[in-house]
């Protein structure tokens, strides 16, 4: 982008008509408005083509993915929404969802020396959000703790773009090729590895929800590799199952210790784990 400040494009200004906005999220390839006004309260994504640096490869994925989201989201049934293309890209616009994010939440887990512990409340709710698009027949793709929001009265997983599960329009659709490495089940770092890209499933979600718990819970990832690593080094640490030997505490832990499981068909199902934690 130029060194002026970024606009929302004019065709969300025109859907909304808000009346406040401000840039929450301005990173490589995507930008992230909260907008207020007599439409509502929204959430306002913006997606443009990331350009190659020596460090980074193009990629035009990110121009397709707030379109592509929007595309799930109206599978889902989602109604206060809509999408649309703008000069460099994609845009959509969805319900604000308030609350801090998982990793947010549990920070007073965290601390040295602390006794304060985990919530399995706010652990059941992220296992039912995830489990409620799981009954629809999709896989997230991209679970991490920021993308579990702790409302007041539920959690709401957000961010589908990459989802797999339902018919998305072919002009907004682009291949997975995985997600953060933290909360990479081993099978999807090996396709990776392999061809570039996966396919995301299910059962990768619960293996990202453990890893995304794990780390909440206590600042450490489920792998072990070194924090400057290039992503191709993390991958092999991932799909060879270098466990840390770092488990959340109590019963929690034992939960997580099997969503890691480094076999897929190992792991419990979103429905297995929410009977689990309910029944704590």
């Amino acid at each position: 982008m130029s060194g002026s400040p970024p606009e929302l494009p004019s065709a969300v200004l025109d859907a909304l008509m808000p009346t406040t906005w401000r840039l929450v999220v301005n990173r490589r390839g995507s930008m992230v408005w909260e907008a207020q006004g007599p439409r509502g309260h929204h959430a306002v994504k913006v997606g443009y083509p990331i350009e190659a640096t020596a460090d980074w490869p193009a990629q035009p994925w990110t121009a397709l993915a707030p379109a592509r989201e929007g595309a799930v989201l109206c599978r889902l049934g989602l109604d206060d929404l809509a999408y649309g293309e703008w000069e460099r890209g994609t845009w959509n616009y969805q319900p604000w969802r308030e609350g801090p994010d998982l990793y947010q939440l549990w920070e007073p887990c965290r601390r040295p020396d602390t006794s304060v512990q985990p919530r399995i409340s706010v652990a059941l709710g992220c296992v039912e959000a995830l489990a409620e698009l799981h009954g629809n027949g999709w896989a997230h793709g991209d679970v991490q703790p920021a993308h579990f929001i702790i409302g007041i009265e539920r959690t709401h997983l957000i961010d589908v773009a990459l989802a797999r599960g339902g018919h998305v329009p072919a002009r907004y659709d682009f291949p997975f090729r995985g997600c953060l490495v933290h909360y990479e089940a081993p099978e999807i770092s090996r396709s990776v590895l392999a061809t570039g890209q996966a396919e995301p499933t299910q059962e990768a979600d619960i293996y990202a929800l453990g890893a995304s718990l794990l780390i909440s819970a206590t600042g450490w990832r489920a792998v072990e590799y070194p924090d400057d690593a290039p992503r191709p080094v993390q991958r092999e640490a991932v799909a060879s199952g270098r466990r840390r030997d770092v488990k959340a505490p109590g019963e929690l832990g034992e939960l997580i210790d099997a969503m890691l499981s480094h076999e897929p068909a190992d792991r419990p199902t979103a429905h297995e784990a929410g009977k689990a934690l309910s029944a704590l």
